[in-house]
């Protein structure tokens, strides 16, 4: 038998970060997940704006490993093959794998990382029993589960999942190439619908490593033939979706493997149990379109380091109490309602039908252009101030003047 004070099941962006914040509060962790080297997976592909990034920097991982990021600067918004506004911008492009990476090479100290996959669980009010596929055994105060969309163990547990919305939305991922020049005019773009029967929300094209990446989200049924189509013929397919998009980028391409992820919104059910949390998607997913699931893991991961696991090792026991200390965390329990609420929203203002949705479309639009307008006044540079020709001045007489 092998103790620990943590053990953490799943390696992906919940359990790394939890793995990595451990290990520098010096807290004996144990970090197990079946890949020693994380495998491409198409899911969190850039991180950005002031909200995440605070949120990120709560972890204190954000400085360094955003240092293997691709920063945009600039981030042109447009609708309707126009322009409306050039704003500067804090997206850091990085693929999954490659975050992974990133993040657990800051693991240190007691942290470590186990190769292995769980299989079986049990839990209790004083210590949990982990046993792997290896036959090793552990025995951790707190168990950690941070292994995603994976239900086998949480059944393990009785714990089941509450699909609120199936297929929710769906992700697609690719390459942009430009046609005819060596680059895109833009350093990253977010391109709204031009219409809500077209069933997208937006693209957003953001660099990483010296190449344009793409995200396309959709709402479409798993089975529709448009997902088929934009596979086989993915240029010809979105220029039918978004005609007049070309108009900013140019002529394009499209290169290397297309990638379609539909994402189900979700809750776990009956998570309330001593001796172990839900990090992440584990406990609760949320809609890729809004960008908020990562907002929702940094802050269930910051709550549940900074806070309450250490205030949970300084006594005896893991009990029930504890644990529901971290779910009714007011910080996670608003960015979770925030989260959710945002899904909902989004899928609403981008494709539902009637005055009101209509309404909001345009206001989002002209909120957007009215920005790019006012940037672009701040930004003028002030005129020179005005210049007489010489022949306007005239030497005032000198007394020598007046004396001749």
């Amino acid at each position: 038998m092998r103790y620990t004070d943590i053990a953490i099941i799943g390696g992906g962006l919940a359990g790394s970060t939890a793995a990595a914040m451990l290990g520098r509060a010096g807290v004996p962790t144990l970090l197990i997940d079946p890949h020693q080297v994380y495998p491409f997976d198409f899911r969190v592909e850039k991180i950005g704006g002031d909200l995440q990034l605070d949120r990120f920097a709560r972890t204190g991982l954000a400085e360094s490993v955003l240092r293997s990021a691709t920063l945009d600067g600039e981030n042109w918004i447009a609708r309707f093959g126009y322009l409306l506004d050039r704003q500067p911008s804090r997206q850091y492009g990085i693929m999954y794998d490659a975050l992974i990476g990133a993040i657990r090479a800051e693991m240190s100290g007691p942290a470590e990382f186990i190769c292995d996959k769980v299989v079986n669980v049990a839990t209790d009010f004083d210590r949990q029993r982990l046993v792997l596929a290896s036959g090793e055994e552990i025995s951790a105060r707190l168990l950690v589960l941070a292994n995603g969309l994976n239900v086998g163990l949480r059944r393990m547990l009785g714990i089941e999942r509450l699909v609120t919305s199936a297929c929710h939305s769906i992700s697609i991922g690719f390459d942009l190439v430009p046609v005819g020049r060596p680059t895109f005019p833009f350093a990253a773009m977010t391109y709204f619908s031009e219409r809500p029967s077209d069933l997208i929300p937006y693209i957003t094209l953001f660099p990483i490593d010296g190449r344009m990446r793409a995200n396309l989200f959709t709402y479409r049924a798993a089975d529709d033939p448009w997902l088929r189509a934009m596979r086989r013929n993915p240029v010809e397919t979105l220029n039918a979706a978004l005609p007049r998009l070309r108009r900013i980028t140019g002529e394009f391409g499209v290169a290397g493997e297309i990638k379609i992820r539909p994402a189900d919104v979700y809750v776990s059910t009956g998570y309330r149990q001593p001796g172990v949390v839900l990090v992440g998607d584990a406990f609760a997913s949320t809609c890729p379109v809004t960008g908020t699931g990562t907002d929702k893991v940094f802050t269930d991961v910051a709550q549940l380091c900074n806070v309450h696991i250490p205030a949970w090792l300084a006594s005896e026991g893991m009990g029930l109490d504890k644990i529901a200390a971290f779910y009714d965390d007011p910080v996670k329990t608003a960015c979770d309602a925030w989260s959710r609420d945002k899904a909902f929203n989004f899928r609403k203002v981008s494709i539902d039908k009637g005055l009101y949705w209509e309404a909001q479309r345009w206001a989002r639009f002209f909120g957007y252009l009215g920005q790019g307008l006012l940037r672009k006044v701040r930004n003028r540079p002030a005129p020179p101030p005005p210049t007489r020709p010489a022949s306007h001045f005239r030497r005032a007489p000198h007394a020598t003047d007046r004396a001749a």
